[in-house]
């Protein structure tokens, strides 16, 4: 028969496996739930929520290169 400390230690090395699985396993789950809704946004055609479609293509201004001038103002100088 085993002695009470022994019994206590192997059943707290089986609790603490069972949580470290538990947690494993919630973790896991968590993670494909979020990767398979970056795929689903990656391969949807429709805009993620809080974007608009924009045909236009975006347009790019010049960094001021002087502290006081705007990039408009640049452009008008030159």
């Amino acid at each position: 028969m085993m002695k009470k400390s022994t019994f206590g230690a192997v059943l707290a090395f089986l609790f603490a496996a069972a949580g470290a699985l538990t947690a494993a396993a919630l973790y896991l789950r968590r993670r494909e739930k979020e990767l398979d809704e970056y795929e689903r946004l990656l391969y949807s055609d429709m805009p993620a929520d809080g974007e608009e479609e924009d045909d236009e293509e975006t347009s790019y201004e010049p960094i001021s290169t002087e502290p006081g001038n705007t990039a408009e103002e640049e452009n008008t100088e030159l």
